[in-house]
């Protein structure tokens, strides 16, 4: 059985259609990069972890993906902040475009094949900016290279605006200028002001708008026509707006097949953003959570709908991972004896069925416009399967259906996590080590303390004290801190505090 057709929802069209790559086995796919001038913040996770799976589950299906994401390292934004900080503002934008790679790294996202930065095109744009002006599509001012969308009919073919809901610059990143010929044209080029960085061009020294950058560098690396482009919801307009007017007076033949935009991170049900002041970086979570639990967490809404940050979501999510990694750390202790053993069998039947029924609807949902909150759901299938089989492995060899139940489930859950991009780097007890420190950070308490409570516990229940026990079982509970009394003696984990 082969996998289903894969549907994404297209921005353009308002509606799903079946991916149709341009070029057979190949998929070109430029997505929206940062403006690195602070730490990024949980919705650039939410965008670039949307758009890592994507990337990942096209490999998957056995696409060869160019995948772009670039740096708008020149911007208002960074040369206020350099001026501000007295700091070369690529100096500035350098340092927290690095930032931005080890905070997507530690949330597993795969390097795209191209990242390119602004500083480094800035003749590919002013050859954009002079094939648009010959066209017809620009004019200039005192220095200053603006679009004419007068004489582009087609503005706001992607956004589905009317003219007059149009904000002036584009983006709230300029501020009004009368001189221009409708108050909704965009800047290509602008004049060097002092203090500014600024290169030479036709039109006198200056810098690129912000607009024109993508539509540079996405024909630079994946010409005219391409399959993919993607970005924040925000972007649609005005930036995308603007890139597909460019391309198009630039190149008539320009075409993205599907336009893909991705849901903000809410906070207090009010978009998350720098501007506003009321967001959380990449780092500041994951200080406090573990960076798996951060990505289950935005990979339990889909990719379109917003995401309402809690710390109540994040605990949650956390204790799902600790799940999933204690079920296989398990699982690899009872296997580890019959590693090297070439057993040799079939499948059980009843576990051969729920594993085809597993892999059947993860391609049937991914399929579908990526939908991972339901594929997180049905993992919890094959990890209770995992876990009960478990119960009744005694680590004899005439338990070879065990075995063979337990290596085919593990199989299944590694093969879906990497696709996911759940399946950390470091060892399973690496892991569960790491979540346990961020639970114990949390609680603000250390393994020490917690032992020393547990035997605490241990002595007041020798002396019947049940009481005593009870509370102290409840203090560490109402932390995160959750006591397992087993065969062996007493043992913690973190768990979901109570509301």
């Amino acid at each position: 059985m082969g996998n289903p057709q894969l549907v994404l929802f297209n921005s353009m069209s308002k509606q799903k259609e079946v991916f149709k790559t341009r070029v057979e086995g190949q998929v070109s796919m430029y997505v929206c990069g940062i403006t690195p001038y602070d730490f990024s913040h949980i919705g650039h996770a939410r965008a670039y972890v949307a758009f890592d799976i994507l990337y990942r589950y096209l490999k998957h299906l056995g696409y060869e993906v160019k995948y772009v994401r670039n740096f708008t390292d020149i911007d208002d934004k960074i040369i206020k902040r350099a001026n501000e900080s007295r700091e070369d503002p690529l100096s500035l934008s350098r340092r927290f475009s690095e930032a931005f790679l080890q905070d997507v790294a530690e949330l597993r996202c795969l390097p795209p094949t191209h990242e390119p930065r602004v500083s480094d095109h800035i003749e590919q744009i002013k050859d954009m900016i002079t094939k648009i002006m010959k066209n017809g599509y620009g004019y200039t001012m005192e220095g200053d290279v603006y679009f004419s969308i007068d004489n582009f009919p087609d503005y706001c073919q992607l956004s589905g605006r009317k003219l007059d809901d149009n904000r002036a610059g584009g983006g709230g990143r300029v501020s009004v200028d009368l001189r221009k010929q409708n108050p909704a044209d965009f800047a290509l080029w602008k004049a060097a002001k002092p203090g500014e960085p600024s290169w030479d061009s036709p039109w006198g020294p200056g810098r690129p708008g912000w607009h024109i950058e993508c539509s540079a560098m996405s024909a630079q690396y994946l010409g005219d026509a391409f399959d993919i482009h993607g970005g924040g919801k925000d972007l649609i307009f005005p930036h995308h707006e603007n890139e597909l007017a460019q391309s198009r007076a630039a190149c008539p033949e320009h075409k993205v097949s599907y336009w893909m935009h991705n849901g903000f991170v809410n906070k207090d049900n009010q978009k998350m953003s720098k501007s506003d002041d009321n967001f959380f970086t990449i780092r500041d979570i994951i200080a406090r959570y573990h960076p798996l639990a951060l990505r289950f967490f935005l990979m339990r809404t889909h990719y379109r709908s917003d995401v309402n940050y809690s710390d109540r979501q994040l605990e949650t999510a956390s204790d799902r991972v600790f799940y999933i990694y204690q079920t296989l750390y398990e699982c690899q202790q009872a296997l580890s004896p019959f590693r090297q053993e070439n057993i040799q069998g079939q499948v059980p039947a009843d576990i051969k069925e729920l594993i085809d029924k597993f892999h059947s609807d993860f391609s049937a949902s991914m399929s579908d416009d990526l939908h991972t909150a339901a594929v997180l759901d049905d993992l919890m299938e094959p990890l209770k399967a995992i876990n009960s089989n478990l119960k009744k492995f005694k680590g004899k060899k005439q338990q070879r259906p065990l075995i063979l139940t337990l290596l085919a489930l593990e199989k299944e859950v590694a093969d879906v996590l990497g696709i996911l991009g759940l399946l950390s780097g470091s060892s399973c007890a690496e892991v569960l080590q790491q979540l346990k420190d961020k639970a114990l950070s949390r609680a603000g308490l250390t393994e020490e303390q917690v032992l020393q409570l547990i035997e605490d516990r241990n002595l007041a229940r020798k002396n019947k004290e049940y009481e005593t026990s009870d509370e102290i079982r409840k203090e560490l509970y109402d932390k995160g801190i959750a006591l397992m009394d087993e065969p062996k003696g007493t043992v913690w984990r973190p768990s979901e505090p109570p509301e």
